[in-house]
């Protein structure tokens, strides 16, 4: 199954930008990767994401 992603440009500040890359590379992810995993986590904290399969953490009961 296909995952459906969108482009958005995103302005950010030089100072976040660079803080984000650092972290990514200690976490062996991609700058976009990480952006969106640090979203995805924030959602799910504020129960603004419903879990899905793929969003689930592994003890995360999922119906």
């Amino acid at each position: 199954m296909a995952s459906s992603k969108k482009a958005y440009p995103l302005r950010i500040s030089a100072t976040v930008l660079e803080a984000m890359q650092r972290w990514s590379e200690d976490e062996l992810r991609s700058l976009n990767a990480q952006i969106e995993y640090v979203l995805r986590d924030a959602l799910r904290a504020q129960g603004r994401l419903t879990p899905t399969r793929t969003d689930a953490l592994p003890d995360d009961p999922v119906d």
